[in-house]
């Protein structure tokens, strides 16, 4: 079985180009993505499906494909975006003045 979002790779990496310039903020939990950050960690950038392939959305619509941290996307799976937590930990510091 293959990846559908892979059998057509120019127009899957034309269409991840797009949404990362044109987004900034991941759609599940509302927090800045950093589009530089390395690919494989929690927070580096994914592009997601709203509608999943799994559940016959397109990874070739930009309608139906959003920003997300990568670790908000894997809690999602393929679930409603509304039966999942989000929530991502505040970041602190111990930069003092």
């Amino acid at each position: 079985m293959t990846n559908p979002r892979r059998t057509n790779g120019t127009l899957r990496n034309k269409i991840r180009a797009r949404v990362l310039r044109e987004e900034t903020h991941c759609w599940l939990c509302g927090q800045p993505v950093d589009v530089k950050m390395p690919h494989g960690m929690p927070d580096s950038p994914e592009v997601d499906e709203i509608t999943p392939v799994s559940k016959g959305g397109s990874p070739y619509d930009r309608k139906n494909c959003r920003l997300a941290h990568r670790l908000c996307n894997q809690r999602r799976g393929n679930k409603d975006p509304n039966e999942v937590k989000y929530a991502k930990p505040l970041k602190t510091s111990r930069k003092w003045r």
